[in-house]
């Protein structure tokens, strides 16, 4: 017998809320773990009509999920970049470090930016992106772009009601005394492109909430959860270096010891509503396994 095309399936109005790859293990349960996981990975499965490879996304009453089994969609093949989202307007992608975001004037090279512009081009030449925010080349972690110009117009006019969290990890050094708070300063940036905390007539407000989850006493290092409630050039580095704990391998903004080969900081949380439908959408990668490594 030929196999359908693709396989929908509703979610019932009395059905619990839960997540995707529970779901698709029940609904096809006669088939080994790694075949489901693979319709995951090649970018066969939408929920609501927007393709997704995340094992955690949300289910609620109402969604929609797809499993196409045809030509599974070709996706992008770079050991620096995963799609972990992608619709008609947006596409959020996770980023390893060591990968510019956008070229700059001083390097031009191969960036986030350049590899998801071939990659739309691919169905249609005439395809644009663009850059909705920026993470630093040594920061890994969750971006996302924007398919239309409109769209980057809409989400970045509305910032803060588009954006509802943003979340960072980082090691720092030595040991963060106080297990919660808030960081508010005034920030501005040197001829040299260093951002620095400075008096109020000069600089913007930035606000950084921070909260400790492990001290290692063996390595003098403290993870810590950031939480971005503006969104300055630097801001994370900048709040750290000026509190006396920078982040582990950040030489530029005081760090002196570099443990793991690369800048701790990791963009971890990415949480906006829809430009277009409304929808809240919430992503999250885990803390990278080098900085875990240095509180075992």
């Amino acid at each position: 017998m030929k196999r359908e095309e693709s396989e929908i399936f509703v979610i019932g109005e009395g059905a619990e809320e839960g997540t995707l790859l529970p779901f698709l293990f029940a609904r096809f349960a006669g088939r080994s773990k790694t075949t489901v996981k693979s319709y995951l990975a090649h970018r066969q499965v939408s929920v609501n009509g927007c393709i997704t490879t995340q094992f955690d996304t949300p289910l609620r009453p109402g969604d929609r999920v797809e499993i196409s089994f045809g030509r599974a969609r070709e996706a992008i093949s770079h050991p620096m970049l995963r799609i972990v989202y992608e619709d008609d307007d947006l596409i959020v992608v996770e980023k390893r470090n060591g990968l510019l975001s956008v070229a700059t004037d001083k390097q031009i090279m191969r960036t986030a930016y350049s590899i998801l512009s071939e990659y739309v081009k691919r169905e249609d030449p005439r395809r644009k992106i663009f850059v909705l925010h920026r993470l630093d080349r040594e920061t890994s972690g969750l971006m996302m772009f924007a398919k239309s110009e409109e769209v980057k117009r809409r989400v970045q006019s509305r910032w803060e009601e588009t954006v509802v969290e943003r979340r960072y990890f980082a090691v720092v050094e030595g040991r963060m005394e106080q297990p919660s708070g808030t960081i508010s300063t005034y920030l501005t940036e040197s001829r040299a492109m260093k951002v620095y905390v400075t008096n109020r007539e000069e600089g913007k407000i930035a606000h950084t909430g921070f909260q400790v989850l492990k001290y290692s006493d063996r390595n003098d290092v403290t993870l810590l959860e950031l939480e971005l409630a503006t969104g300055r050039k630097n801001q994370i580095r900048a709040h750290m270096e000026y509190v006396g704990h920078p982040i582990v391998g950040d030489k530029k903004y005081g760090s002196k010891r570099a443990l793991i080969g690369r800048v701790a900081l990791h963009a971890g949380v990415l949480s906006f509503i829809h430009p277009t439908s409304g929808a809240r959408h919430d992503f999250a990668t885990p803390i990278p396994r080098k900085f875990t490594e240095l509180f075992e």
